[in-house]
């Protein structure tokens, strides 16, 4: 927040885009910290702390938001700045009665997210410790807790199941994926045993225009390319070219390297990712709680006029 103000010590008019270019290179960030995003995947990190730090100081009476992304600095910020501090933080802004509404008012929604921002200055960004997280961060941070969580139980359930319901869970899955067709146009499928390592075969769209080739295995080690290169070859069998390994357990390094490198496109899927797609699609889970961030349309408020 410090670095913020003093961009706008001049007391002139600033675009905001143009301070997060500014204070960008001041902290000497490279192309791939400007690129990380936030843990949602919604914004670049670096961008959303400043839009924080430009809301906590604004809170504060330090600036003011002149017109749509633009800004100045107020009496208020210039004071501040006189008395040489050597940090701006929370502590900083709560001696002022705006900010404190403000903070009393986000506590009264959800005491949790509550961020202190990047306080460093562009010389001392290498060596200060990490910045406490926004509350876009907050949130996104304990929702991937929430799904780490949620998946590791869920391939529990998966590796505890019978073959038969790992069969029945690798149907749900695949069709509520969009393969298959219908339930009952997989179930036929899928579970029949084939030739050569292909538990059963698939529309890959519900015209069944192309097929794909199932292996689903419940592993305890780790599968290797020798099981890669015995379902290829029962692809070859079938002059099939596509194929789907699934597995509760996960795939070596080799055989990851040998499904890149043949012709026919084998897709492997391990434990993990299979958890995922399970969470994605709504498969031996169900929502218990749905939140939207929401911000302001500054569209919409373009068109009053005074």
């Amino acid at each position: 927040m410090l670095p913020f103000l003093r961009l706008a010590a001049d007391g002139n008019e600033r675009r905001f885009r143009d301070a997060v270019e500014q204070l960008a290179a001041g902290f000497e960030l490279t192309d791939e910290e400007r690129a990380t995003m936030l843990p949602s995947g919604t914004a670049p990190m670096f961008d959303n702390r400043v839009g924080w730090a430009k809301t906590y100081l604004k809170q504060a009476g330090l600036i003011d938001a002149t017109r749509r992304g633009y800004f100045r600095i107020t009496p208020r910020g210039t004071e501040l700045l006189a008395t040489s501090p050597a940090q701006i933080d929370t502590s900083t802004l709560e001696k002022y009665q705006e900010f404190r509404a403000f903070r009393s008012r986000r506590s009264e929604s959800n005491n949790a997210l509550q961020p202190d921002l990047p306080m460093a200055s562009p010389s001392q960004a290498q060596s200060s410790p990490a910045p406490e997280a926004t509350p876009e961060e907050l949130f996104s941070q304990a929702y991937q807790r929430l799904r780490s969580n949620l998946e590791a139980e869920v391939l529990e359930q998966v590796k505890a199941a019978t073959p038969a319901f790992f069969e029945r869970l690798v149907i749900d899955l695949l069709v509520a994926m969009g393969y298959g067709g219908s339930r009952q146009d997989a179930g036929k499928a899928v579970g029949r045993s084939g030739d050569g390592g292909i538990d059963g075969i698939i529309k890959e769209d519900k015209l069944g225009l192309d097929v794909i080739y199932v292996q689903a295995k419940r592993w305890e080690g780790t599968v290797g390319r020798p099981e890669i290169q015995k379902f290829a070859g029962a692809l070859q069998g079938q002059r099939a070219n596509k194929g789907v390994f699934i597995t509760t357990s996960g795939f070596s390094r080799e055989a990851h390297e040998y499904a890149g490198i043949i012709p026919s496109k084998i897709i492997l899927i391990g434990g993990e990712q299979l958890a995922a797609l399970m969470v994605d699609h709504n498969v031996g889970v169900s929502p218990v709680s749905r939140f939207e961030i929401k911000r302001v349309d500054s569209d919409y408020f373009e068109g009053d006029t005074v």
